[in-house]
């Protein structure tokens, strides 16, 4: 479980420093490219650090094509930001959990104990309650389009963590830092290429949060790939999600003061027992 808990972390550590980036209005993509460079070089050191370099051309090719994934998705967060508000599009980016745990049940047959079940119902229960929380508070209605964009943050970071779980049984646990490797230089590769063809505007402070964005973005992954060699994905997935979202929550409480309502406590309380429950391996 030590692995779910530092995945919770670092996650928690990225949605905290795009929110300081955010409030500040600094570049996203800029804050992206420089965030991938130091996730590329991370990987590049762990990978060289193996006494043998495993590789192969499959999570060579894999690693590379959910690099791109990876930079689409941030896209639509950051689009969903803007249409729909920081808060809200967080939710619906850890309501992400549905795909990979849907997945996990049709292809590799993880079906839930009765407590699991219990608690998978209360993870759904927080993430509606979340969602009336923040309706409570909204930026203005939301169309249908601007809806569109909501749905596929959830699809595309869901596809992001059930690739997690599909290299973890598919490939060596050797290859691990090779295909992280790929998926963070391919990332960088892709990011900055758009920066540069767009002509984005680059400002120092932006680089240097970037760059410390780095750090728990590679370790998100790292140990999130961890875990699912130690715990079934229908486990995983929901615990770290909802851990994320109460974490986060509490961090910007403590930072920035943000009061939650009566949703919002609610969905703190269901969260908790989601974890209890959904941790219960008895």
């Amino acid at each position: 479980m030590t692995a779910i808990f530092l995945t919770i972390i670092c996650s928690s550590s990225i949605a905290i420093i795009l929110k300081l980036n955010d409030n500040r209005k600094g570049p996203a993509l800029v804050l992206l490219a420089a965030n991938y460079f130091v996730a590329g070089m991370i990987s590049l050191f762990m990978f060289l650090s193996q006494e043998i370099q495993a590789i192969s051309i499959e999570s060579f090719l894999f690693g590379t094509l959910l690099g791109s994934i990876f930079v689409m998705a941030f896209f639509l967060f950051t689009r969903s930001v803007r249409v729909a508000g920081t808060a809200l599009a967080t939710v619906s980016s850890r309501l992400s959990v549905i795909v990979p745990v849907i997945f996990a049940m049709i292809i590799f047959r993880e079906i839930p104990g009765a407590v699991q079940v219990v608690g998978l119902i209360f993870a759904i229960l927080t993430i509606y309650f979340f969602y009336r929380s923040l309706r409570n508070n909204p930026n203005g209605q939301l169309h249908l389009r601007e809806y569109m964009v909501l749905i596929l943050l959830l699809v595309g970071i869901g596809v992001n963590d059930f690739c997690m779980k599909l290299f973890q049984s598919w490939r060596p646990a050797n290859e691990k830092p090779f295909f992280l490797l790929c998926i963070f230089f391919a990332a960088w590769i892709y990011s900055t290429g758009y920066v540069i063809v767009k002509k984005i505007p680059v400002d120092r402070r932006t680089i240097n949060l970037g760059l410390l964005l780095g750090v728990p973005n590679i370790f998100s992954s790292y140990f999130l790939i961890a875990a699912l060699t130690e715990v079934p994905a229908i486990i995983v997935y929901p615990l770290v999600n909802i851990g994320i979202i109460l974490l986060t929550a509490l961090a910007a409480w403590i930072i920035w003061r943000e009061k939650l309502n009566r949703a919002g406590l609610r969905a703190l309380m269901t969260g908790i027992a989601a974890i209890v429950l959904l941790g219960f391996t008895g």
